[in-house]
């Protein structure tokens, strides 16, 4: 019904902007008629302006949620209500340091009320459910939500010869998960399969295409970045789809995409999308590209065949970014970006950008201050972000924002921890944005 009523209201307001616009009051007969084109301006501009995302605006609508300060999270919606769950969150500096020492989440907390408020509905260590992880991907489909994927975080003392210089002290034994979990209500999980056919992975991109749940790409192993040596990262793309999230059928085991994790998937028109990523954090010796980011869109109808959108677009290579498709519009932001300062090479430089396109090809930025940022260090990467269509009272499209990093690679700075945060943003039309 809500759907209905928004449809109906949306195309009154195209037959009341196109008499608006092609009609002048003495054709329409005289003052009464002026006078309703008056009444009804204000709410066709506000629509007209829907679509106009330079205008919209960003409101903080929780700086300090109950949960704690996080990276590598997932929100969904379902049924009205908002469900985030998992995550890492760094841990103050140890001496001697531990490279990427975190607390890894396996918490569930449910807001009612377009994140302003939050309830915690599962706890970490819950034993009935899926176990703790961060960069992880969490899709809905019909009456269920569904975990898939993702890592903890572990390291274990490196033995080394005591006549190697450079041997790294730790080494990486994360556990990397290709399980899947759903749940109705964020409470009571059900295993779908605890080992899918697709080799465990971390950010990954997962999205529902035409009634079916899709994994695609991701990594294997922890970046050398973090913890300064082996085991190598290994990347993926291959594309594998599911009705059930049990029973899974593999479209392609090497996409003609290049393998990335960190890339974002969307749906849109029938097509799924590809875009963005990373094979590696920083610039290494080895790194192909420097950065090793990338700013491609590729796009599929079945998962299995894939054409080129553009190899270059106009936003700069990044990984961490979300896109969300909103007033069938891609809408990208966010992300992370090493320095070009050869002078200070953990300057913060995220990107300062929205960009908007239509088609995947042409993209248009429309804004340099996401979440208001005024430096490249308020920027966020690894967030999660929803895209909210409509919702009592009238016509609201809205982006929502959930947490996030903004640590730099510069292990030295004894607060760079504290750069992740637990904040709620929404990104909205001007005449929305305080209602």
């Amino acid at each position: 019904m809500a759907s209905r009523t928004l449809i109906a209201w949306y195309s009154g307001l195209i037959l009341l902007s196109t008499a608006a616009t092609t009609l002048s009051a003495r054709d329409l007969g005289g003052t009464e008629h002026k006078g309703l084109l008056q009444h009804f301006w204000p709410y066709l501009h506000r629509a007209g302006g829907a679509l106009d995302f330079g205008s919209y605006e960003w409101t903080l609508i929780n700086e300090e949620a109950e949960w704690a300060p996080r990276a590598g999270l997932q929100v969904v919606e379902l049924r009205n209500r908002f469900y985030l769950m998992g995550g890492r969150t760094p841990r103050p500096p140890s001496f001697p340091p531990i490279p990427g020492d975190s607390d890894i989440w396996g918490d569930v907390w449910k807001s009612h009320d377009k994140g302003k408020t939050w309830k915690q509905i599962l706890v970490t260590d819950d034993d009935q459910h899926w176990p703790a992880r961060a960069y992880f991907q969490a899709v809905t489909k019909g009456r269920y939500m569904y975990v898939l994927g993702g890592q903890n975080f572990k390291l274990e003392p490196n033995a080394c010869p005591p006549f190697v210089s450079e041997c790294p002290p730790f080494v990486s034994s994360s556990d990397f998960f290709n399980d899947v979990w759903r749940s109705r209500d964020g409470v009571h999980w059900e295993q779908m399969t605890d080992a899918a056919p697709w080799a465990g992975r971390a950010g990954l991109s997962s999205v529902v295409h035409k009634g079916e749940i899709y994994v695609m790409g991701g990594s294997f192993n922890d970046d050398p970045a973090v913890i300064g040596g082996p085991p190598a990262r290994v990347y993926f793309n291959d594309v594998w789809k599911s009705r059930n999230g049990r029973d899974w059928v593999q479209l392609t085991d090497q996409a003609p995409w290049a393998p990335r994790a960190g890339a974002v998937a969307a749906v849109k028109n029938g097509y799924l999308y590809l875009l963005g990523g990373e094979d590696g954090f920083i610039c290494l010796p080895e790194s192909p590209r420097c950065p090793p980011y990338y700013n491609d869109v590729w796009r599929s109808r079945d998962g299995a065949n894939w054409e080129l959108v553009t190899a270059s677009a106009a936003w700069a290579p990044r990984p961490g970014h979300q896109v969300v498709v909103l007033l069938n519009r891609f809408i990208l932001f966010g992300g992370f970006g090493l320095s070009t300062d050869p002078t200070d090479p953990f300057k913060p430089s995220n990107p300062t950008d929205i960009w908007v396109s239509k088609d995947g090809a042409n993209w248009k930025q429309v804004s340099d201050s996401p979440w208001n940022a005024t430096t490249p260090g308020e920027i966020k990467y690894d967030f999660d972000a929803l895209a909210i269509k409509g919702g009592k009272g009238g016509l609201r499209p809205s982006i929502f924002t959930f947490g996030g990093d903004r640590e730099t690679f510069d292990f030295t700075d004894p607060f760079n921890y504290l750069n992740v945060d637990n904040d709620v943003w929404r990104f909205a039309p001007p005449y929305w944005s305080n209602h």
